[in-house]
């Protein structure tokens, strides 16, 4: 049965560019849609730009411009970096919209109508050169709670949430003036009249187990807050139509963005909007970060319900992005902007890399571009490409067999894990799809590496013999790229024009092709360039970027740090018996690259490696970092290994060495990692 579904993303705010820590959304999201559509569903994909609020005011008036002139520009520029990643909008609008405010003004009347809003005097900072009134992010001051300085004015690093009027010694980030108190009228929504649905709601199966537990535990145990949705003029959005000189704050015409584009794109296609958003029948799916979660499952679903638009079939919620375990940060150039990525790098490089680190959990990922270029590498060129590479090349002027030559079961051994695979997609658990796929990836290359096609190809006596491997080989590669498209997208026309044949549909994968003619083969996939990834790195610490406070949840994601934390650790005391020289040099410490990593069945704490030394040189080892590492997490990256340790023979198999770690008495682990430039085999000195 087909499902009809509707797919939206967070909406980025027009105030900056995107950078590959939004990225994050968006590539996981095309992943879910292509998956989707691949399958043979019907499914629209959503999004626009988040355009209001004091940000875009100030920001308008600081370059004497207007802010219809800076969202334009903006909405051209997001555009053009999510066409460069393959990010395939069904239609990609904006929240400065007539529909838009059609729909606002809709869920406002049936707010209203069912007794949901009442009005407050309350008490705000007020920045009088700037004559605006400060949202929590344009407040900063000394902690009340642990006296740090330089803190935002709803929460500090040490984790205490409080009111900007709480701060010790407010600034405006503005102006850098202090601020003053003043009153004014808010109109709030009362979403503690529908706190019994939102109960039931969470409880629906809608949102991780994980998010679930957090709404239930923070919120939904006691009353629930009145929700200030509206700001005094001054400020840059929808004024409401019943309340002069207030405007909708930010987060109440955002989400509405949704279903705005979505009339939008309906009336421009003559597609019907009541299908879409008043039609159980359709499943409405967001995804989203863990940042704007509160917002997105209990205010948004109170304002669908009342409304009665439809409610979502799931909200899927993904953690941040860190690069190399940390913060992105300007002088390390890792705030990396997607125009700047892609003009060194291959954009399916990334969405591979995100791909492998992305579970379906609210775990936050980690680019590291040691560990990325090595799974390209290994994963893409070693393992995939590799398979078609050698075995096309000897197809010029040969068909494929005329019918599909024995294997030893590995077609269909692949073919009948594509329910497997494609469950993981519909979870979104795409580390899992990549794992599957290369395993088979590993069986295919084996058998081609058994057969030798390149050795006997010279032999006139064995053409039947090189056609059968052949096209066994080349099935096998068509049948990973298939798996892989939804991730790939850029792989599908190559794959096409290689067997002169369309890809129709994921039960493709099942179905071998022969008899056909081969095209020449042509590079589908190339090596990771260490040089490209330098000058990424290097550019963006050049690059300066206007970053200002934003409210809403494009900007707060993965915000550039500007003060690395110190940490004191308790150290353990060092070593007060002393080694020569001649003792150290007796140890061979190695660079070493991880190309396997498993679980140990029955071992607590170890992981069985496998560690390539660069050319035929490999090694296994039990290492004990499985309380801190998962195994996904270590293929393709560089560890240093004692590599003329004793071997051990334990009773999950031979240890042949020891990779090197830092810790805490065993409470924490470090892997030491060698810097940028190191191979495999490299020694330490």
């Amino acid at each position: 049965m087909i499902r009809k579904i509707l797919v939206t993303s967070g909406l980025p705010y027009a105030n900056g560019h995107i950078h590959i820590g939004h990225l994050v959304e968006y590539i996981q999201t095309d992943i879910w849609v292509r998956f989707q559509k691949l399958i043979g569903n019907d499914v629209t994909f959503i999004c626009g730009d988040d355009t209001h609020g004091t940000t875009m005011m100030l920001r308008a008036r600081s370059e004497k411009r207007t802010e219809v002139e800076i969202i334009t520009e903006m909405h051209d520029a997001h555009l053009k970096d999510f066409n460069g990643f393959g990010i395939e909008f069904d239609f990609y609008g904006t929240t400065h919209s007539e529909e838009n405010y059609q729909i606002c003004t809709e869920i406002w009347n049936a707010l209203k109508h069912n007794g949901l809003i009442e009005e407050h005097e309350i008490e705000q900072l007020y920045d009088t050169s700037a004559e605006t009134f400060l949202a929590d992010r344009f407040v900063k001051g000394t902690c009340p709670v642990c006296g740090k300085k330089e803190q935002f004015g709803d929460n500090c690093e040490c984790g205490a949430h409080y009111e900007p009027t709480d701060l010790i010694d407010a600034v405006s980030t503005i102006t850098g003036t202090k601020p003053i108190l003043k009153k004014s009228k808010h109109l709030f929504v009362k979403i503690e009249n529908e706190h019994k649905f939102l109960d039931q709601w969470v409880n629906s199966g809608a949102l991780q187990p994980e998010i679930a537990n957090y709404l239930k535990g923070q919120f939904l145990n006691s009353e629930l807050r009145s929700w200030d949705v509206s700001r005094p003029a001054p400020y840059f959005g929808f004024e409401i139509p019943d309340s002069p000189n207030n405007y909708w704050y930010v987060w109440f015409d955002a989400p509405a963005g949704y279903i705005g584009s979505t009339l939008q794109w309906c009336k421009a296609t003559g597609h019907d909007f009541n299908k879409l958003w008043h039609n159980n029948a359709t499943e409405i799916h967001h995804f989203i970060g863990k940042d704007i979660t509160y917002f997105h499952t209990l205010f948004w679903p109170t304002m669908l319900k009342v409304s009665g638009f439809t409610l979502p079939k799931k909200v899927h919620v993904h953690g941040f992005l860190t690069v190399n375990g940390e913060k992105m940060a300007k002088r390390r150039g890792t705030f990396i902007l997607a125009t700047t990525y892609l003009k060194y790098l291959h954009p399916d490089y990334l969405r591979y890399f995100y791909a492998s680190k992305i579970s379906g959990r609210v775990d936050d990922l980690d680019l590291n571009f040691d560990d990325l270029e090595g799974r390209v590498n290994a994963d893409l060129v070693g393992n995939l490409v590799n398979l078609a590479s050698r075995t096309a090349k000897f197809m010029q002027g040969i068909s494929l067999s005329p019918s599909y030559p024995d294997d030893g079961g590995l077609f269909k051994r692949a073919a009948d894990v594509s329910n497997e695979i494609a469950e993981a997609y519909e979870i979104g658990d795409y580390s899992k799809v990549i794992r599957i796929v290369m395993e088979c990836g590993n069986r295919a290359n084996k058998f081609i590496e058994d057969k030798t096609p390149w050795a006997i190809s010279t032999d006139k006596n064995k053409t039947s013999e090189l056609q059968d491997i052949c096209t066994i080989g080349l099935n096998l590669f068509r049948q990973m790229a298939i798996y892989l498209l939804p991730i790939l997208p850029n792989l599908k026309n190559s794959v096409e024009e290689l067997f002169n044949s369309k890809i129709t549909n994921w039960n493709d994968a099942t179905k071998p092709v022969t008899g056909i003619m081969i095209s020449p083969y042509k590079h589908l996939i190339k090596r990771v360039d260490r040089k490209a990834i330098e000058r990424i790195i290097e550019e963006s610490k050049q690059t300066e970027f206007v970053e200002k406070p934003a409210e809403t949840n494009a900007e707060s994601n993965n915000a550039v740090d500007t003060v690395d934390s110190d940490e004191i650790l308790k150290a353990e005391p060092l070593l007060s018996e002393k080694i020569s020289i001649d003792d150290f040099t007796k140890i061979d410490l190695r660079v070493a690259r991880v190309v396997e990593a498993e679980n140990v069945e029955g071992a607590k704490k170890l992981l069985r490696l496998k560690l390539s030394f660069g050319g035929s040189e490999s090694r296994q080892v039990f290492a004990g970092i499985k309380s801190a590492y998962k195994p996904d997490e270590l293929i393709g990256r560089l560890v240093i290994c004692v590599a003329n340790l004793q071997p051990r023979q334990m009773k999950f198999g031979l240890s042949e060495g020891m990779v090197v770690a830092a810790g805490l008495g065993g409470e924490e682990i470090f892997l030491i990692k060698p810097d940028n430039g190191a191979k495999p085999g490299m020694r330490l000195h």
